[in-house]
Formats: C-alpha cells, sequence, structure tokens
C-alpha cells in the first residue's frame, strides 16, 4: 500500500491518558469498530486474515525516558508528537492525523541533535507535498535540515556538532521510519523482533562501498579515521567528510522503511545506540513484553530498559522512545510442542526381544 492511499483511507483520533500520574503519557486512540462475528465461518483463513489486518487500527500509547549514563555530557534528545501538522498549526482539512517519533544522538556537543529535533519535524510540515507523498518529504527535509544547520554553525561556530537522526512516523496502520546513523528501531510481532532500520557503520559492505565511490576511507572502523558512523547531520567542522556543492563520505540521507501494522503488531522501541551497546533487539523486545505484561506502562517501561541498560554497564548516553499499537498489554504467547511419533527399527525390535528371552 502507498502513503497516499493510507492516508486517504483511515482515521484517527488523538486523546490523553493521564490515569497513571507517576508515569504520564499521551494516547492516541483509533478505535477498530469492525465486527469479528461478521466474518463468515466458511471464508478462508487467507480472506479472514486480510479481513482482519485491513480493518485493524492500532491504538498508540507512547512513552520516553533518557539518562545520561556514563558520559559527562547528555548529547541525546527525542520527540514524541501526537499530531505533526496541528502541533505546528497546520489545518490539513481531509486529512487523518500524523503522529512523529523521533531520536537523536548527538556527538561533539548537544547543537545539532537540538536543533535536528527542533527544525526537522517543522520542515516536514511546511513541505509542499506533506503529507501525501511522505517518503520524498521526509528524505528531502534530512537534507534541508543539514543544510539549514550548516548555515547556523557559518554564524556561530560554538554549535559545531553532529547527531545521528531516526524518526518514526504512525499514520492509520503505516508505520514510516527514517533512519541516518546508528539509533535503532524495532517492531514486536507478537514477540518477535523486526528491525525496522539498519545501524550505519562505515565498515558495513554497502557504506565502505558508498563512502569509498566518493572518495572517502575507513581507517580501524572510523569513517575517514575521525567519526565511528557513516551517516550523520551535522559535522560540517570536520574536514574531508561534507562538501556543499560535491557531497561527501559523510552522508545526511536517510534509509527509508514503511510497514503496514497488523493485530499482531505489539509497539516499536526506538532507542539511542548507547541502548544497543548492551540489548539486542530481540532480546529489547523480550524485556519489554514482560514489563508491559506486569504493569502495562508505556513510560515506565522505557524507564526500566535504561536502568537494565546501566546494570549492563552502558557507557554511552541513553534514551529510550517506546510506542504501542494496542490499549492491551502483549498476550502471553503459548508455544506448543510438536507431537513426535517414536517408533523401533525392526534391528531393535528383534534385539529387544532377544534380550527379554534371555
Amino acid at each position: 500500500m502507498c502513503i497516499q492511499e493510507a492516508m486517504e483511507n483511515l482515521a484517527i483520533s488523538n486523546t490523553d491518558d493521564n490515569s497513571e500520574p507517576e508515569f504520564q503519557h499521551s494516547t492516541s486512540v483509533m478505535n477498530n469498530s469492525f465486527p469479528l462475528e461478521s466474518i463468515s465461518e466458511d471464508t478462508t483463513i487467507a480472506d479472514r486474515k486480510q479481513i482482519l489486518f485491513s480493518n485493524f487500527l492500532p491504538t498508540l500509547r507512547s512513552g520516553d525516558w533518557s539518562d545520561i549514563g556514563g558520559r559527562l555530557d547528555m548529547e541525546d534528545t527525542h520527540i514524541c508528537i501526537a499530531d505533526l501538522a496541528k502541533n505546528f498549526g497546520h489545518n490539513i482539512l481531509g486529512e487523518d492525523a500524523i503522529s512523529f517519533y523521533g531520536v537523536f544522538d548527538g556527538h561533539g556537543g548537544k547543537g545539532a541533535s537540538q536543533f535536528v529535533r527542533d527544525y526537522l519535524p517543522k520542515v516536514i510540515v511546511e513541505d509542499a507535498d506533506f503529507p501525501l507523498e511522505l517518503e520524498k518529504v521526509v528524505t528531502r527535509s534530512f537534507d534541508k535540515t543539514d543544510a539549514a544547520f550548516a548555515k547556523s554553525c557559518s554564524v556561530d561556530s560554538a554549535l559545531s556538532s553532529g547527531t545521528t537522526a531516526l524518526t518514526a512516523m504512525i499514520f492509520g496502520r503505516s508505520l514510516l521510519v527514517a533512519n541516518a546513523g546508528d539509533c535503532r528501531a524495532v517492531v514486536s510481532r507478537r514477540g518477535l523482533a523486526i528491525e525496522m532500520s539498519k545501524d550505519h557503520r562505515p565498515c558495513c559492505v554497502t557504506e565502505r562501498s558508498r563512502i569509498e565511490s566518493v572518495g572517502g576511507f575507513v581507517d580501524d572502523g572510523y569513517l575517514n579515521g575521525q567519526i565511528g558512523v557513516s551517516r550523520a547531520l551535522g559535522d560540517w567542522h570536520i574536514k574531508g567528510l561534507k562538501e556543499v556543492e560535491k557531497g561527501g563520505p559523510l552522508s545526511a540521507e536517510p534509509e527509508l522503511k514503511l510497514l503496514t501494522l497488523t493485530k499482531e503488531d505489539e509497539f516499536l522501541i526506538i532507542g539511542s545506540d548507547g541502548i544497543w551497546d548492551v540489548f539486542r533487539s530481540q532480546n529489547a523486545v523480550d524485556f519489554a513484553r514482560r514489563r508491559l505484561q506486569e504493569h502495562n506502562n508505556v513510560r515506565r517501561c522505557c524507564k526500566e530498559i535504561v536502568d537494565e541498560a546501566k546494570k549492563r554497564s552502558a557507557i554511552d548516553n541513553l534514551t529510550v522512545v517506546m510506542v504501542c499499537f494496542h490499549s492491551e498489554p502483549p498476550p502471553p504467547i503459548v508455544f506448543q510442542r510438536p507431537r513426535i511419533r517414536k517408533s523401533i527399527s525392526a534391528e531393535g525390535l528383534q534385539n529387544l526381544r532377544s534380550l527379554l528371552e534371555g
């Protein structure tokens, strides 16, 4: 399904849920009014799945938590917006709300991460093709934000720094993830971790090939021997990484991944790389499912992920944003052991008979 079809056919409304004051979180409610009883018993399994999935609308609940971790300075930042257009004063008639979430992991200072956090969502909304061509809009907006930051640094050199950026936009049952850097997004699909982004490291085969094709090199895992990621916004002050007209080995272009959510999709975890230094994707999903089954509080779950990362001796800044697609906690997964028919060979049977007969 293309984004334009998703925007035209689905509706979303937003409310706030403050039932747990110690860990408040915003909630976007999208009701699924499709009656399951209306599915005929003689409908095929494939058709039943298509009916259920095509009429599923997620109930969004989000939470976040961050911690300085083992660093001297906090350079991570993040954002959660329930209705992107409304947040910036835009009234788009006939269009559904688009929620926006992002994690930005700064390096060399916090100037870039804070600039991108504030500037990127605004330039997305103001793009002429928003909201019907989101893939093009998001890619263009990353580049525009990077160029705008370069101008800001030329005016105020104290801002000079860089940041990775991972954003997630949810509209109807569609999830669009855009990533430049080594933050990571993971969806839990009935307990199975589905990675929605790829870590952009200089040593990755595809990234290394791209770097070398534009005159860069990888030295001991570092881009041009200077930086540990192959895609980021900012870093204009580091010689040889970026050029205004020719580009450079450090790219600000995001990789995009679009997913149509189904009833089996439970939640999305977005984390800065400090989280993934001590959690594997599946391990994070398992951990989050257990916590949500205990208390079903999204923000509290984020805090527990960060606390667990610190217990595991994480040394980086730590940031987690989490979005649940259901109001209920994830259901337990029941594993059924396959039935195994045991048999004995003719030779084994003869040996057993001989043994019994002495």
